[in-house]
């Protein structure tokens, strides 16, 4: 555990095991991967991070933020801890940062997992995003907050897990990043677009999608699949954007399978 280079990153489960960097979504935050860390850890060594801009790393993004920045980030962080390859797994946003680490690093990652990410930004997507940004924009962080549950789980989880997400609600909104950190993540992730270069890509790729994503259609799992050659797509019927949350067991049963069997 510690900061390098501006950016917090934390170690869990076996030290001298094939490592596993986990990367999250728009919120960015390392503690989003809290119920895969278990099962993962067991049997790996799996380090998280908080994306420069969110968490705990440094507040101040200078520059233009593009996702090809915060692959640059993941790059200076292995460096900085030692890190020459690993399996890289990626949530949304942390999926497309793992994509571009595939065509501008790739030498890396030794495998590459995908979570309801995209290769171009679906126009569901964006109308998703559209919504999300007024209500920032108009009502403030804690209606922001308050909303995402709804794009990221299941409504049967939200009411099985009420207690919990008021919890969560009001811990993010103690260390909201702000709208302006918001509103360029969107903006970074809206202009993610390498369509046009899934071919390029040579890592062993799994992509996960769920039937019941309320904000990434599993088309884009599948149009990432068809391109990126040798790739696999998992699917799941139910478990919503965060599955892996959500779903976790059996998410991270399927995961480890599918590590094994590379």
């Amino acid at each position: 555990m510690g900061i390098a280079g501006g950016i917090h990153w934390e170690e869990h489960g076996q030290p001298d095991g094939p490592a596993i960097l986990l990367s999250s979504g728009l919120g960015g935050s390392g503690s989003y991967w809290q119920p895969n860390l278990a099962a993962l850890g067991a049997g790996h060594r799996v380090i998280t991070y908080d994306h420069r801009g969110t968490g705990r790393s440094d507040a101040h993004v200078p520059g233009d933020l593009t996702v090809d920045a915060m692959a640059a980030d993941v790059v200076a962080l292995m460096d900085a801890i030692g890190l020459g390859s690993c399996t890289f797994i990626g949530h949304a946003l942390g999926g497309h940062i793992g994509l571009a680490l595939a065509l501008s690093a790739p030498e890396r990652l030794d495998r590459l997992v995908v979570i309801n990410g995209w290769a171009k930004l679906d126009p569901h997507t964006a109308r998703c995003f559209d919504t999300r940004l007024a209500l920032l924009s108009d009502s403030g962080p804690r209606a922001y907050l308050h909303a995402q549950p709804l794009f990221l789980y299941p409504p049967q989880w939200i009411s099985d897990h009420h207690d919990r997400i008021q919890d969560e609600e009001e811990a993010m909104l103690a260390h909201f990043p702000g709208a302006e950190m918001i509103q360029r993540r969107v903006a970074a992730v809206r202009r993610f677009n390498i369509a046009g270069r899934l071919d390029e890509i040579r890592v062993p790729t799994l992509l996960v999608a769920s039937d019941d994503d309320m904000l990434v259609p599993p088309s884009a799992s599948e149009k990432l699949a068809a391109g990126i050659p040798g790739a696999q797509l998992a699917r799941m019927a139910a478990g919503a954007h965060a599955c892996n949350v959500t779903r976790a067991e059996h998410f991270n049963m399927w995961l480890l399978d599918w590590l094994d069997g590379e």
